[in-house]
């Protein structure tokens, strides 16, 4: 077998299908309702004005009338049918790591495959960038199933004996570089970066509605009491051993991971960005589901999530 088979490799090609699968049967089954995107957003076509309500995002007060009428007004916009759609996936060295269902690339995956299934399907326009082995690959936005496919081949694709651990942060920043028209922007990684990422996220987030969609696995969150263990790092293939038979060393662990998590998420937030995270031991359909009935319901739409 070649290093990289062609899409029309048999295992290749079973990946994607059952991958398609799963969002267009198992997504369109809980999605009911009108389009909507995964973040619902404000549109680029200028609508008209109402007065500010708290929790407004004051980027869209408009100065003009709140001076005349003296009480701030907002600027509706008229939300975009056809939509520019750009991930940028991490596929890093730390994403070669998973112990319950699957890896961490594997939901990587599956995140870029939803985004881009449910954005091509109504004719809008799919781009990307790949983060990996050092380097970045880009397509830019096309429309159509078959663009998508190649997209999500090099995915699944990417060489898994990589040393090189991928800018996050370099990422980002093409990102804003060569959206030029506003539109989605989702970043896939599991931000484990010590790169400055939420400075990029928040630039990001000035001109694009931005999903930060987080891949995690169960055992970075907390160890299991195995006894001595030989940890390794991806990123740098350092190792070291733990003897997680010690309480003290799991809590510490544990409280040291749920600070680390809790700081990501604030740096998303702070940063403007809508935050989704999939776990290797959950079901990412559902997370998925779940994640945009909630943001349907704030932006007040309608969406449900079936039991």
């Amino acid at each position: 077998m070649s290093r990289h088979p062609s899409i029309d490799d048999p295992t290749t090609r079973d990946v994607l299908r059952q991958l398609e699968l799963d969002v267009t049967i198992r997504l369109d089954g809980l999605l009911q309702g009108d389009y909507l995107g995964l973040v619902p957003g404000h549109g680029s076509e200028p609508g008209e004005t109402r007065r500010y309500i708290a929790g407004d995002d004051v980027r869209r007060i408009d100065w003009n009338v709140t001076a005349r009428m003296q009480e701030p007004f907002v600027r509706q916009s008229i939300a975009d049918r056809e939509l520019e759609t750009r991930m940028l996936v991490d596929l890093s060295p730390s994403l070669d790591f998973g112990t319950a269902w699957c890896e961490k690339r594997d939901l990587a995956l599956a995140a870029a495959g939803a985004v881009g299934f449910l954005t091509q399907r109504v004719g809008n326009r799919i781009g990307a960038i790949l983060l990996h082995d050092g380097q970045m690959r880009d397509f830019p936005p096309r429309q159509g199933r078959d663009h998508l496919m190649a997209i999500l081949h090099e995915i699944n694709q990417a060489d898994r004996i990589d040393t090189t651990p991928a800018s996050l942060s370099g990422g980002i920043r093409r990102l804003t570089k060569s959206a030029r028209r506003a539109g989605l922007m989702v970043v896939i990684s599991d931000f484990m970066s010590t790169e400055p990422w939420p400075e990029e996220l928040r630039r990001l987030s000035l001109r694009h509605e931005v999903l930060a969609i987080e891949v995690v696995d169960p055992r970075e969150l907390e160890l299991p009491n195995v006894g001595l263990i030989t940890l390794r790092d991806p990123e740098t293939g350092r190792t070291r051993d733990i003897n997680t038979g010690r309480p003290a060393v799991r809590e510490a662990y544990a409280a040291a991971a749920s600070t680390q998590r809790t700081e990501i998420a604030n740096r998303m937030r702070e940063a403007g960005a809508s935050h989704l995270q999939l776990s290797t031991d959950r079901d990412w359909v559902l997370d998925l589901v779940r994640f945009v009935a909630l943001r349907r319901k704030q932006a007040g739409g309608t969406g449900r999530v079936k039991s």
